[in-house]
């Protein structure tokens, strides 16, 4: 591996673990929504939405840099995928698609959950009718930060997936390095002792 390739690599897995260390720090939140049904849940439920509204009014700064580390990995990306060699294009192509699909599940999922829980716009569990006669389908509020917990684990589980295709890149290049000097050590011997014989 070059250091062109291994600089960027350290471009993707910067971020990555950047990623999971804020999603380790909002599991407390997640836990109880999702894994556990503690007496006071409700209290749960209001942390979460707590914590939420927190994030949603954070400065503008907390934003960009979030934005500037999602695009360093995708530059590393790219970098890693220019005139790639095979075994490249097999570990760093499956990499960016579940790179891509952790920032699908941010924008769909995460994102849209900042601006429900924020403006409060759950669907009533009545279930009141909307002017055209039909039932309100809006998701409830539960519902909501249960979605907003599961799409947490889901991106940290991709983002697992990312660090494991890059450790499996890395061992099988090692791998590879150590074959081919084992080819060249048993080349030399055999040119020796063609010598010797000679």
């Amino acid at each position: 591996m070059g250091k062109g390739n291994s600089f960027a690599t350290f471009l993707i897995i910067g971020p990555t673990c950047f990623f999971l260390g804020i999603l380790f720090s909002s599991f407390p939140y997640d836990y109880n929504v999702l894994w556990t049904t503690p007496p006071d849940r409700e209290h749960y439920f209001k942390v979460l939405e707590d914590h939420i509204k927190f994030l949603y009014a954070s400065p503008p700064i907390i934003t960009r840099i979030l934005h500037i580390a999602i695009g360093t990995g995708l530059i590393g990306f790219i970098t890693k995928l220019y005139k790639a060699s095979e075994a490249n294009m097999l570990f760093d192509g499956a990499s960016l698609v579940l790179y891509m699909a952790g920032i699908t599940v941010y924008l769909t999922n995460i994102v849209k959950g900042f601006r429900v829980v924020t403006a409060g716009i759950y669907g009533a569990v009545e279930g009141l009718p909307i002017e055209d006669g039909t039932e309100n389908d809006y998701v409830s509020r539960e519902d909501t930060l249960r979605v907003f917990a599961a799409s947490n684990t889901i991106l940290a589980l991709v983002l697992v997936g990312v660090l494991t295709l890059q450790a499996g890149q890395w061992y099988a290049l090692r791998k590879e390095e150590a074959e081919i000097e084992g080819f060249a050590k048993q080349a030399e011997e055999k040119k020796k002792a063609g010598k010797k014989n000679k």
